[in-house]
């Protein structure tokens, strides 16, 4: 379907929808905008489930205009009208949807209370790894934790089971204490001087786990 790779691993905010110039109808969220100099008018539909649909409409006739739609289909006029449609929905993904990568549980509790705590939102950096993302301090920008999708095997694991994981700030002198590849393993992707990586999966106590997020946001300040 034409409109699902702008919201794959993404889902519908209804107050930033509202904000943007949504209407409530009765099955779900429309909104509307005209393209290609006014001759056509864009309609984006949400449904209640979050699914997004498109219709576009030549205002002179009051047809449908379809071939936006066809990947086949080539040619200057239809290529202006899909590349007009894209960027109206790049730009509704990127602000009425948010990320909907992380699952689990334990992911979900802490993800709340940096939330609770911080007031801080992940901040997802890389295009190339949408299903990584990090937390920074807002006073002076440096970062206290990351969020990851990683295979247990990178870990040192024998399993190829892809989990959510987290990196944190640990110092230096501890590391040797802490890290016992069964729940606490070396830093992955960062600097294992410094860095440690932990899977959520219930294995350490989340309570614990805050513990160590309150810490790592100690270091960060230096």
């Amino acid at each position: 379907m034409f409109e699902e790779k702008f919201f794959a691993h993404r889902k519908v905010n209804i107050d930033k929808l509202s904000k943007y110039g949504f209407t409530k109808k009765s099955d779900g969220y429309q909104y509307s905008t005209a393209i290609m100099n006014r001759q056509l008018e864009l309609s984006v539909f949400v449904a209640a489930d979050g699914s997004v649909s498109t219709k576009v409409i030549d205002v002179s006739t009051g047809e449908e205009y379809l071939l936006y739609k066809v990947t086949s289909s080539v040619g200057a006029y239809v290529g202006e009208v899909r590349a007009e449609c894209e960027g109206v929905l790049t730009d509704i993904s990127e602000k009425c949807f948010d990320p909907d990568i992380f699952h689990c549980e334990q992911t979900l509790a802490v993800i709340e209370y940096v939330r609770e705590k911080y007031g801080d939102e992940l901040e997802f950096l890389w295009e190339k790894f949408p299903d990584n993302a990090i937390w920074r301090r807002k006073d002076n920008q440096k970062w206290y934790g990351l969020l990851i999708t990683v295979s247990k095997r990178k870990l040192g694991l024998d399993s190829d089971e892809i989990v959510e994981a987290m990196d944190l700030r640990l110092q230096p002198q501890q590391m040797a204490e802490i890290i016992d590849n069964e729940k606490y393993f070396p830093g992955w992707h960062m600097n294992k001087k410094n860095w440690y990586t932990v899977i959520l999966d219930g294995l350490i106590p989340t309570d614990e786990i805050c513990r160590r997020i309150d810490e790592s946001y100690g270091l960060a300040k230096r």
